[in-house]
């Protein structure tokens, strides 16, 4: 073990760290989801218990995994091992349990892999014009997503996500993960404020905005948009005990753990934001009501509204190049936990454990293209909050307690107290279930 920890690849600075973190975070739920929620629960009146949620978790679950993943030098199967040595002299238990969010962000992998090859292709039709080529016409725009979205639709721009995706990857985790991300993410918070700023200039936009900012205080009473609101915040940061465990594990024990959650919370909410001052804006300019989510809103509805607008075929080809850098940041952090696993259990080496977990991913998508929508969903309301509560378990529950502050404080000038354990053992590991609990019964929640 010593040897493989002398040689383990790691993030080289802080910022290509939280910025990696941040990529991570921001992907389809900030883009597709957060807008649609915002907008179906009433502006404001979503806004102010998100934000909390959001407080709650980045304090407690962002902390607790990167903690988790420094403390091991490795990701779920070490960590968890790890943790139930501790408590009970066998690593074994908890080596079989971490392959449960390992195996969770490669399913959440596969899955995405379909989706960012949409996101490919779309961003090809908008730089080549076809995308303003549609105009207007909704049986046109269906009709290209429809067949980009069955069964071996779109196997060409597939392969290349993934294609690229391995290629950041197979560079290691400074000189790929951490170099692609430090320029994706400033570019896509640059492109964005652009967009932004755009609509804002634009006749219509004023309704969007005003709709945003408003509060409906009796909606503060609908126990559902808690649990919504709960729920998006708790996968918008990417809390799924496999991507930012291994992240954390590549991280220096120099570095502030406390405030780089603080950092990575503060970008993935402005960014959620963002992309909501640019879809519901833009919807108002075009007269268009945000009544949907999901694919449908990102590949269809809004190349209606970009082509009504004035300069709408440059909005579209910008839109589409922020969705892209969010889409393949994400998909990098999900496909390393699965690469991390192969390196640390199996002994491969790096480029080796990214060839075969990108050919697998790759095989396994173009098999269900056209049934992603269904997969994603079993993963995101069964797998993802089920590893997030055995991390939370493990780090909160199982582990010492002078293990579990060590962990956390180290490379912290000003220490975190008992207060941490206790919010993570009593408000996190009881909400985390709820996710669980709540997006089985109600179809979903992030």
């Amino acid at each position: 073990m010593g040897k493989h920890e002398k040689e383990r690849d790691g993030f080289k600075s802080r910022t290509g760290f939280v910025l990696a973190c941040i990529g991570s975070a921001v992907g389809m739920g900030n883009i597709w989801r957060f807008p649609y929620m915002v907008s179906d629960w009433g502006g404001m009146t979503f806004l102010l218990p998100y934000i909390l949620f959001v407080i709650l978790i980045a304090s407690t679950g962002v902390i607790e995994e990167m903690a988790l993943g420094r403390a091991a030098k490795g990701g779920p199967i070490i960590a968890f091992g790890n943790c139930t040595e501790m408590r009970t002299g066998n690593a074994k238990v908890g080596n079989t349990i971490g392959w449960i969010p390992v195996l969770g962000s490669l399913a959440m992998a596969i899955g995405y892999t379909v989706i960012v090859g949409w996101i490919f292709k779309y961003t090809f039709l908008a730089i080549t014009g076809q995308i303003a080529d549609m105009g207007q016409d909704m049986d046109v725009i269906g009709g290209v997503f429809g067949r980009t979205a069955a069964a071996f639709g779109n196997n060409f721009w597939l392969v290349i996500a993934v294609l690229i995706t391995a290629v950041i990857m197979a560079m290691g985790i400074a000189g790929g993960i951490e170099r692609a991300n430090g320029v994706m993410m400033p570019l896509l918070f640059v492109l964005f404020v652009g967009l932004g700023i755009y609509i804002f200039t634009l006749p219509g936009a004023v309704g969007g905005y005003r709709y945003i900012f408003t509060i409906n205080p009796s909606g503060l009473l609908d126990p559902k948009l808690w649990i919504y609101a709960f729920g998006q915040a708790f996968f918008s940061l990417s809390i799924a005990g496999n991507g930012t465990v291994i992240y954390g594990s590549y991280l220096s024990e120099s570095e502030d753990l406390v405030s780089s959650a603080r950092n990575v919370a503060i970008f993935d909410t402005i960014a959620a934001m963002l992309a909501a001052l640019v879809i519901i804006p833009g919807m108002a300019v075009g007269g268009a009501e945000l009544s949907s989510g999901g694919p449908g809103l990102m590949f269809i509805y809004l190349i209606n509204v970009f082509n009504g607008m004035a300069g709408g075929k440059i909005v579209g080809i910008v839109f589409y190049i922020c969705v892209l850098f969010a889409g393949l940041s994400s998909l990098v952090n999900l496909y390393e936990a699965p690469i991390a696993a192969m390196q640390e259990i199996f002994g491969m080496k790096r480029v080796t454990a990214v060839g075969s977990i990108a050919g697998f991913g790759c095989i396994s998508a173009l098999m269900i293209q056209g049934i992603v929508s269904g997969w994603m969903d079993a993963v995101s309301i069964y797998v993802c909050p089920l590893g997030a509560m055995l991390a939370a378990i493990m780090f909160f529950w199982v582990a010492d307690r002078e293990f579990a502050l060590k962990a956390v404080n180290t490379g912290r000038e000003k220490k975190i107290g008992a207060w941490f354990l206790v919010l993570g053992k009593y408000v996190l590991v009881p909400l985390a279930l709820v996710a669980l609990v709540a997006g089985a019964l109600l179809g979903g929640i992030g």
